[in-house]
């Protein structure tokens, strides 16, 4: 008999062993213990909203789970009237056209989107083009693929955004994908139009494919309107929109993404999605699709709820020493380290957590271009935030 003990054989495959356990599991894993010890740990780190959702999404939802015949498997992708309720949100919101049987593919959250899209492009010996800082998922699916990352770096005095006339020629013969996402996380930057339309020549120019990933689109503040980058002439030959509802909807648990552009690409991952995974349950589609054809003015007192709490965080760091981006869109504030200080941005941040109880992330945790800096999370109350800045304060004394 085997004891369970007896697991030396197992070896891993190649490509599992280059990764870890992500960064926030293992930071809530930290956190539930100090909790457990009697401290009360304001978390200012993950970008999980805690507004609850809409009561409308709620009574659909219910709705749904009184149908016995709304509980098997729901189709692969979406339900057409998912499709078709985000065709029309493009449409409303973008003024973007789209065929929602062909230019349209819901997700399991746009992560996996993100994760599957490299899977379904990428081979050995290509090259991804991503931003640095940037959502790690970039990184960790390309290499995952095992093709190679080629880091964009995004400096404030260049507004975050990639130079993509400084890029090798060797990098450029390679490159086979272009990740771009603004408004940006983790540095809440925004892209003008102007840079949209020289990432669509850039891509046209070298064959190189875009993925736009776009989840703060309506989290947006001061009368700002996130573009989508389909808006821009000839964006459908090269591009493919990730979206989610997860920040718009205060839904982020529920995993609803959706995946817009270029047939040939959205083919892909269709057939992607059917083999690796099913589908939601019915009532998350439903849920879905009345969130993107409902009446979205509500929007309009959360946002100003989240303008406060970028207001609380960006002033308190000011005072404190911090050189800080005020972004005008997404749930985050990026934050350079007062200049007195040597430590590196992960150490400050477990620092401030173990003795200031205030958990934030640091920047080194978005690539090497982010070290230096760290990132706070506008997922809180002004009531706790204002404590943790009176924390941050006391633990910079």
């Amino acid at each position: 008999m085997t004891g369970k003990n007896n697991i030396s054989h197992i070896q891993p495959s190649t490509r599992i062993s280059q990764f870890k356990t992500d960064f926030f599991v293992e930071l809530g894993q930290r956190i539930a213990l100090l909790r457990s010890q009697g401290n009360d740990v304001i978390r200012l780190d993950m970008g999980s909203p805690d507004f609850a959702p809409p009561a409308f999404l709620i009574d659909v939802m219910k709705e749904t789970l009184s149908q016995p015949d709304r509980h098997g498997y729901a189709p692969n992708g979406g339900t057409p009237q998912f499709k078709q309720a985000a065709a029309e949100y493009y449409q409303k919101r973008f003024g973007v056209q789209l065929d929602p049987s062909s230019q349209i593919l819901g997700l399991i959250g746009s992560k996996s989107g993100l994760f599957s899209f490299a899977q379904v492009l990428l081979n050995p010996g290509d090259i991804s083009l991503i931003p640095s800082p940037g959502y790690p998922t970039y990184t960790n699916a390309c290499l995952f693929s095992d093709a190679t990352p080629y880091y964009l770096p995004l400096f404030a005095e260049n507004n975050y955004l990639p130079d993509l006339n400084n890029i090798p020629p060797d990098v450029l013969q390679k490159a086979r994908l272009l990740w771009l996402n603004y408004p940006n996380n983790p540095t809440g930057a925004l892209a003008p139009m102007s840079f949209l339309e020289e990432a669509v020549r850039f891509a046209r120019k070298y064959n190189c494919l875009i993925a736009y990933d776009n989840p703060y689109s309506e989290v947006c503040f001061e009368n700002y309107q996130p573009p989508s980058i389909l808006q821009i002439p000839g964006a459908m030959d090269v591009c493919v929109e990730f979206n989610s509802l997860s920040k718009t909807y205060n839904i982020a648990g529920w995993r609803l993404g959706i995946a817009i552009g270029n047939p040939q690409l959205i083919d892909l991952l269709r057939v992607y999605s059917s083999i690796s995974n099913s589908s939601q349950f019915f009532g998350i589609w439903d849920a879905g699709s009345t969130a993107l054809t409902a009446d979205q003015s509500w929007l309009i007192p959360r946002n100003q709820e989240y303008t406060a709490r970028r207001d609380l965080v960006v002033n308190g760091l000011h005072a404190l020493g911090f050189e800080v981006f005020t972004p005008k869109a997404t749930i985050y504030v990026w934050a350079k380290l007062p200049p007195s200080e040597t430590r590196s941005s992960s150490q400050f941040c477990i620092d401030l957590l173990e003795q200031g109880f205030v958990s934030i992330t640091p920047g080194s945790y978005y690539g090497e271009a982010g070290e230096g800096y760290v990132r706070f999370s506008l997922t809180t109350n002004c009531q706790r935030i204002s404590l943790g800045m009176e924390r941050l304060a006391t633990f910079l004394k």
